[in-house]
């Protein structure tokens, strides 16, 4: 279960409290909080629809990797993913766009989903988006955490009271 949040109270100014689960969490003015971990880092996403959070989650993803304000939207990168229940097709999103970014060697600034089904009746969930970055380049972009992979390590996804939220911890 997730630490439970005042839905008022989620574009706060940075502070930082302990949460339920024992990790240290930074909030941030943003749709997320990046969550510290003694050995990796990962973070809260949040949503008022699943695509909304599937987007925000994508940003928090982008976010650690490096810092989004000085990355232009140049190119489009088409993701997909498909997974038999919900948890596994925000694992399956993030993955892609993670492996993406590794094998283009690209930095995304920002994600859109196009088409989301819900996995239904045995039918597995399907998940199409478009992410909008550039290629790295060392003298612009402000290179954040390298990231392995995304993990199961407590991993998450809950209807709230005001939409969904998600964790999501990252192997560095």
């Amino acid at each position: 279960m997730l630490p439970k949040s005042n839905p008022k109270s989620r574009w706060r100014k940075a502070r930082r409290f302990d949460s339920a689960f024992g990790a240290r969490i930074a909030i941030v003015s943003a749709p997320y909080e990046i969550l510290e971990h003694p050995a990796d880092v990962g973070f809260l996403a949040y949503g008022r629809t699943l695509a909304e959070l599937f987007e925000n989650a994508a940003l928090a993803l982008c976010a650690l990797a490096c810092a989004p304000e000085k990355i232009e939207e140049r190119s489009e990168h088409e993701i997909t993913a498909c997974a038999a229940d919900l948890e596994s097709l925000l694992y399956a999103w993030l993955a892609e766009i993670l492996a993406a970014a590794d094998a283009e060697q690209v930095v995304f600034r920002r994600a859109k989903v196009t088409l989301l089904c819900e996995p239904a009746s045995g039918q597995p969930g399907e998940i199409r988006g478009i992410l909008f970055g550039e290629k790295f380049d060392r003298a612009r972009h402000a290179a954040g955490t390298y990231i392995k992979a995304v993990t199961l390590h407590q991993f998450a996804l809950e209807r709230s009271a005001d939409g969904f939220r998600a964790r999501v911890f990252l192997d560095l």
